[in-house]
């Protein structure tokens, strides 16, 4: 008899746990936790590097950009907006496609 009772509360649990192993498989999977919105920067130039990016239909080498921002050509300049972008790449707001060419996160 007590065989018998053993064997019935295991099978109780057994099917306890198939509807709880059915239920767990029917849950749709976990959103990862959305990220905070970068904080823009209110720096002059690294608005003007955010509109040149944005009216951009491709990526762009910072040159290009610092060319876009209608600038007297400079190397140091250059080299300026170039690490601007990467600052802008490393906070998320631009990505860096390929090595030196920057563009806007997609969605």
């Amino acid at each position: 008899m007590r065989l018998t009772a053993r064997l019935d509360e295991f099978g109780r649990a057994a099917g306890e746990v198939r509807i709880t192993r059915k239920t767990l498989l029917e849950l749709p999977d976990p959103q990862p936790p959305a990220l905070p919105a970068p904080k823009l920067p209110d720096h002059p130039a690294c608005q003007q590097i955010m509109a040149v990016c944005a009216a951009a239909d491709a990526p762009l080498r910072a040159r290009q950009v610092y060319e876009a921002m209608n600038m007297e050509i400079a190397p140091n300049s250059i080299n300026n907006t170039r690490l601007k972008l990467m600052w802008l790449t490393e906070r998320g707001i631009r990505v860096e496609t390929e090595q030196g060419l920057f563009t806007q996160p997609r969605p």
